[in-house]
C-alpha cells in the first residue's frame, strides 16, 4: 500500500487584537470572514485550496503562538515587502536570493515570524501541483 504523506490543512495562531491581527494578513492578500464555531470565540479564518489559517483571541497572557516559524508561497517577495511596509511590519531579513528562490522574514504585528518565498518557477510548480491533484480525485472522477 502506498500512503501519500501528511499534508498541513490548518494553521491557528492567537492574537490579543484579532483585528489588528488580520489587517497585517489581508495586506498579504488573505481573504478572511469572522465566525464562531457554536459557543467558541469569534475568530477570523482564510480558506484557500484545502489550507484553513484562523487568528484567534489570546485568552490569556500565556496563550502565546509567537515562538512558531511558518512561511508562505508568494509571487512577489519584493512587492510584498513593499507593501508590508507601508503597514509598519517589522522586515527581520530583507529579499535575498537563497537556495529556496527569493526569500525574506518579517514579523507581523503580535510578532510571529513570516518566512515570504518566492521559488524558483513558481508558476510551473503550482500547475504542477494543480495537474497531479486533478489526477488524483478530481471532477472528472464524478462523471
Amino acid at each position: 500500500m502506498i500512503a501519500s504523506p501528511p499534508v498541513v490543512n490548518l494553521l491557528v495562531i492567537r492574537s490579543p487584537d484579532i483585528d489588528r491581527a488580520v489587517t497585517f494578513y489581508e495586506r498579504m492578500g488573505m481573504l478572511f470572514h469572522r465566525h464562531s464555531h457554536g459557543n467558541g470565540p469569534g475568530h477570523y479564518a482564510s480558506d484557500v485550496c484545502g489550507f484553513v489559517f484562523e487568528i484567534y483571541p489570546q485568552r490569556n497572557a500565556d496563550d502565546v503562538t509567537t515562538n512558531a516559524r511558518f512561511g508562505f508561497n508568494v509571487d512577489d517577495v519584493d512587492g510584498m515587502i513593499e507593501l508590508l511596509r507601508e503597514v509598519d511590519a517589522t522586515i527581520m531579513t530583507q529579499p535575498t536570493d537563497t537556495e529556496w528562490g527569493r526569500r525574506a522574514v518579517v514579523k507581523d504585528f503580535d510578532g510571529h515570524t513570516i518566512e515570504l518565498v518566492t521559488p524558483a518557477n513558481r508558476e510551473a510548480k503550482i500547475a504542477q501541483n494543480y495537474h497531479n491533484e486533478s489526477r488524483i480525485g478530481g471532477t472528472n472522477d464524478a462523471k
